[in-house]
C-alpha cells in the first residue's frame, strides 16, 4: 500500500495527545504500513482531557482500529474504555487502544519498549538497580514493567506535586506484586538524589524535563553525579540530544540514550496489537535514526 494510495477500505489509527505535532509516530507507522503493503493510515490528533471523551467515542463511531494515547490522556482515558489487559490494569496508564468491533481495550507498551530498546543495545537491566525520575504515564509504565521483568531494585523520585500519590502507588504495587524492592524519594532532596544515582546501574528520566517547553533544562546539571559506567536513559527524543544527555556525555558516560529507541519498540508492540504483524523494526529504525522521513 503506497502512502499516496488511500482508498475507501483504508483503516484509520490515531494518536491522541497534546502537544503532539512533534511526534514521529505517524512517520514510523505509515512507513511500516507501506513496507508491509497494509491498507492503514496513522494520523495525529491534538486532544486534551476536555476533548478526550468525544475522541474516544469517535474511535467507535468511525470504526477506527485504535489509537495511541499520550500525555495528558494516559490515565484519564481509563474510565472511557471497556477493558484493560492485566499488566496495564496494574500500571494504571494506557498508551494504546485496540478497537475490536466496538469493544475498546487499553494496553501500555511504554515499559516494554524501554526494556526492548536497551536489549537492542546489548544492555540487560534485569537483576540490577534503577534510579527513576518521574511517576507520570511513562514513568509508571517503566517502573511497573521493569519490576515485572526482573529489575532487582527501583528508587523512584518525584516532586511533591500531583504525581506524588501515583509514585507512592507505584512503590506499593511493586513491593506487593513483584520480587523487586521499590522505594519512594523526593526530588527536592538533592543529596539523596545524588546518592541513589551513584548507587544505581541505570538512571532513567521519565519526566518531560528537557522537552518543549522545558527544552534546555535537566534534573541533573552536575557531571560529577555520573560515573562513566552508569547507563543514562532519557525518555525524551525531541530534541535528539537533551540537556541531560549533554551533561552525561560531558561526564564521559559511555552509554547515553534518548527515548527514540523506546519510541520505536513501544510502537512496534502497538503495531502488532493492531495488525497482528511484526513491524519491520530495522527498516523503521534506519528511517527514524537517520532522518529519512
Amino acid at each position: 500500500m503506497s502512502l499516496n494510495q488511500l482508498d475507501g477500505h483504508t483503516i484509520l489509527i490515531g494518536l491522541m495527545a497534546y502537544p503532539i505535532r512533534h511526534s514521529m509516530s505517524p512517520t514510523m507507522h505509515n512507513h511500516a504500513f507501506e513496507k508491509l503493503g497494509l491498507n492503514y493510515a496513522y494520523l495525529a490528533f491534538e486532544i486534551t482531557n476536555d476533548g478526550l471523551e468525544g475522541a474516544v467515542n469517535a474511535i467507535r463511531t468511525l470504526d477506527m482500529r485504535g489509537s495511541n494515547i499520550s500525555m495528558p490522556n494516559k490515565q484519564k482515558i481509563i474510565p472511557l474504555l471497556d477493558k484493560l489487559d492485566p499488566a496495564t490494569e496494574m500500571i494504571g496508564a494506557v498508551n494504546t487502544v485496540v478497537n475490536d468491533h466496538g469493544v475498546l481495550t487499553g494496553y501500555t507498551t511504554d515499559g516494554i519498549g524501554m526494556i526492548k530498546s536497551l536489549d537492542d543495545e546489548g544492555i540487560n537491566i534485569r537483576g540490577k538497580k534503577m534510579t527513576l525520575a518521574g511517576a507520570g504515564g511513562a514513568g509508571t509504565a517503566i517502573a511497573i514493567q521493569c519490576a515485572l521483568d526482573g529489575v532487582k531494585e527501583i528508587s523512584i523520585f518525584n516532586r511533591d506535586d500531583e504525581f506524588l500519590a501515583q509514585a507512592q502507588r507505584n512503590v506499593d504495587l511493586i513491593n506487593e506484586k513483584t520480587d523487586c524492592k521499590a522505594t519512594l524519594h523526593h526530588l527536592e532532596d538533592q543529596d539523596d538524589f545524588k546518592k541513589e544515582i551513584d548507587d544505581a546501574f541505570i538512571y532513567a528520566d521519565a519526566t518531560s524535563v528537557g522537552m518543549n517547553p522545558l527544552e534546555g533544562q535537566t534534573l541533573v546539571s552536575d557531571p560529577s553525579w555520573f560515573r562513566k559506567d552508569l547507563i543514562v536513559f532519557d525518555t525524551v527524543y525531541a530534541p535528539r540530544t537533551t540537556k541531560l544527555m549533554e551533561v552525561a556525555e560531558e561526564a564521559g558516560v559511555e552509554h547515553v540514550f534518548n527515548g527514540l529507541g523506546m519510541m520505536l519498540e513501544q510502537g512496534a508492540a502497538a503495531f502488532k496489537l493492531w495488525t497482528g504483524k511484526e513491524m519491520p523494526v530495522d527498516y523503521i529504525r534506519d528511517i527514524l535514526f537517520n532522518g529519512d522521513n
